[in-house]
């Protein structure tokens, strides 16, 4: 890549020009970001995941710019106007913004004022008025004078849209009024016929509204923005009013103040013409499209922040597990499951009005639980969860069988998905809902990433941010989260294998294929008998990949088989055996790591390997904690305000974070209210009721801790 790329990129990211420049030798080797982050910190310095997928992001931005770069210089030199010095100065660009300036006067053009202007010979007197070859603009226009162009009147408007025009695509006229525009205020008012709509109501609080440009939040803009497309409001940027005048300045900046009044009058005309028509509009939009952009990044930031703690929640782990979707009407759903996941069995009670049938409910549920020996309960958060989980207080439950209350965003949608339909063809809906509520409390992250994050309900105006840049984001939080995982490859299912590094959708199902016809893998080596699997593909993923009970136990590590040397030296040298070191973190003490430095593999490698070698496979993730609401406190109107309660946070916005307080309806804690804390989704809080809105069934709160 050119170096004024890796250089912009390194400027952008705050990082060193030589570890852009290795990273991206390493993206076009064909490596991926969780290798490259996690394997080659020698050649990046050490920047994580998060860097090298900003690196990689960029540096497609760059070779999508290369592109259009190539469109204009072709446009241009068609048109018989690129210089060397025009063509040198769009290579050397590495701005977007910059580029378009650079190319906007010889860009093809609709038929406009100035194009019919130039069709009738006037532009070489809008040129005689640009240059100030004249004091007077009206007799050098007599000779412009024929049947086309009657009069002086005439040609002098003619030259004046050429004026406008040439105004208008000036690049420092342009990021003049875009510093003025920046600084500006948002403002709105209501569209016509938008008063008698019923959608205007939630954006009640939109209307007039005027606030700086630069001070305006995220989530607001995103909210007025998408009440401007669904015409409901108007969307301006106003700004002073001298902002009017600074095009004829900058103009006499650059070329000098107008020498008669006559010629400065035309060329005041032209620039008040050149802003109010062209410029306004097309600087306008130019900001709130920059300040869109902005806040698409805020909010995916602010989503995938969100997703990577979700998908990070603690895990129960492998135990037989009952799962319950609750319901009143349609009863709950009871699905079994082994510690792996797989359905043994399923029914639904109903203890709930209108059947009530506690009694028969209670043995049934005793009768599942003695009969698999169920370890944990997992009670989905919506309808009826509240009363379930208060009626299963009546039932006899092992000692060690705790209650845990999941998430069920999304579990609708995944239950009647492609995905759910080829892992239970012979389940209906209601069944498949159950056993992935189940399954999120066992491994959150291998069941969660079988549904689009969009619909888990973590995001902020999903919706309404750049969807491929979201997309982007939100595929390197999950790879970037099974990665720092690893990956059980024997039990795995083909969804979750296919965010590891190097493997995809296709190759997953081939390893699936390959495990289910030849039984479980037995060491990594074997991974590269499954068909396509060639060995650039087993070296990005082999170290990501666990494999429990293999006879090699680096291979349930993430230590990275073409470490493996290096840790046989190290034992070698201890005068043990691989199985005594790994796992044996007083030996690995005993280890000088800079003695086992190559010209490959330098110092950080190697605490990676003694520190994986300490704990091999140990799972990042914390350790799950039951958690219980308040046991009087079961609807909106039991809130009084100055009441403590236990919370746990749904939702996280760059506006303050919602809580579930066991009332069915979410509270929310402002973020002035927050105290400087950053909270976390799923995470177990006190909190104070501080006002309670009935009507509108709104809730606030403050952060206790």
């Amino acid at each position: 890549m050119n170096s004024i790329y890796t250089k912009a990129i390194a400027e952008k990211l705050s990082l060193k020009p030589w570890q852009i420049e290795n990273c991206i030798c390493l993206f076009e080797d064909g490596n991926t970001i969780p290798f490259i982050s996690r394997y080659r910190k020698e050649q990046t310095g050490g920047m994580d995941d998060s860097q090298v997928a900003e690196v990689k992001h960029w540096a497609d931005v760059f070779v999508e710019m290369d592109k259009r770069k190539s469109t204009i210089i072709q446009v241009i030199e068609k048109a018989g106007k690129l210089s060397e010095e025009l063509k040198k100065t769009i290579e050397n660009s590495v701005d977007a913004t910059e580029l378009e300036d650079i190319y906007l006067p010889y860009k093809p053009k609709r038929r406009t004022k100035a194009t019919i202007a130039k069709e009738l010979g006037l532009e070489p007197l809008a040129d005689i008025i640009w240059q100030q070859r004249t004091t007077k603009p009206e007799a050098s226009a007599k000779s412009f004078i024929n049947d086309k162009v009657p009069s002086i009147e005439d040609a002098i408007k003619g030259a004046e849209d050429i004026l406008a025009e040439r105004l208008s695509e000036q690049a420092s006229i342009r990021e003049k009024l875009r510093k003025s525009y920046r600084k500006g205020f948002l403002q709105t008012s209501l569209a016509r016929g938008a008063k008698e709509k019923e959608e205007l109501e939630k954006y009640r609080s939109y209307i007039d509204f005027s606030r700086p440009l630069d001070k305006i939040s995220a989530h607001n803009l995103l909210a007025i923005l998408r009440a401007e497309n669904e015409g409901l409001l108007n969307v301006n940027i106003s700004v002073r009013d001298e902002t009017k005048n600074d095009v004829y300045f900058q103009y006499c900046r650059e070329h000098g103040r107008p020498q008669s009044a006559q010629l400065a009058h035309i060329i005041q005309l032209a620039a008040q013409d050149s802003y109010s028509r062209l410029l306004d509009p097309s600087i306008s939009n130019e900001i709130l499209k920059e300040a869109k952009q902005k806040a698409d990044i805020e909010s995916i930031r602010v989503f995938g922040d969100n997703l990577s703690q979700l998908l990070l929640d603690s895990p129960v782990g492998e135990k037989v597990t009952l799962a319950i979707d609750p319901g009143f009407r349609n009863g709950c759903k009871l699905a079994v499951l082994d510690r792996y996941g797989k359905l043994l069995a399923h029914e639904i009670i109903f203890p709930h009005p209108p059947q009530n049938e506690k009694i028969k409910s209670i043995q049934r549920l005793e009768t599942l639980i003695n009969t698999f020996h169920v370890e944990a309960i997992a009670v989905g958060n919506g309808t009826a969860s509240r009363e379930t989980t208060d009626f299963l207080k009546k039932v006899d439950l092992p000692q060690d069988c705790n209650i845990w209350v999941v998430s069920e965003d999304g579990a609708s949608i995944y239950s009647a998905s492609e995905v759910a339909r080829k892992e239970m063809p012979d389940q209906d809906v209601t069944v498949r809902g159950a056993v992935s509520i189940g399954r999120r409390l066992m491994d959150p992250l291998a069941e969660l990433v079988k549904i689009d994050p969009k619909n888990l309900g973590i995001g902020q105006y999903q919706h309404d941010v750049d969807q491929s840049l979201l997309r982007e984001k939100l595929d390197n939080v999950i790879e970037s989260c099974v990665n720092s995982v690893g990956v059980k490859v024997n039990t795995a299912s083909p969804y979750l294998l296919a965010y590891v590094s190097g493997i995809g959708k296709s190759l997953a199902e081939e390893i699936v294929a390959y495990r289910s016809e030849n039984g479980a893998f037995k060491n990594r080596k074997e991974l590269t008998k499954v068909p396509k699997l060639g060995a650039k593909t087993f070296e990005q993923c082999a170290g990501f990949l666990r494999i429990r009970g293999a006879e090699n136990p680096l291979d349930s590590s993430a230590v990275h088989p073409e470490s493996y040397s290096i840790v046989e030296k190290m034992a070698s040298d201890l005068g043990v055996g691989i199985n005594e070191l790994v796992g044996n973190a007083l030996l690995c003490k005993k280890i000088i790591a800079n003695n086992y430095v190559t010209p490959q593999k330098g110092l950080p490698t190697i605490n990676d390997i003694l520190k994986e070698l300490a704990k091999p496979g140990l799972d990042p993730r914390m350790e799950a904690e039951s958690f219980a609401f308040a046991e009087d406190i079961k609807e909106i109107t039991d809130l009084k305000e100055g009441m403590e309660l236990p919370g746990i946070v749904t939702n996280v916005t760059n506006f303050g974070a919602f809580v579930d307080i066991g009332v069915h309806d979410n509270g929310l804690i402002h973020i002035s209210q927050l105290k400087g804390h950053k909270l976390a989704l799923h995470q177990k809080i006190k909190v104070r009721v501080s006002q309670v809105d009935l009507q509108r069934r709104r809730i606030s709160l403050e952060l206790v801790l």
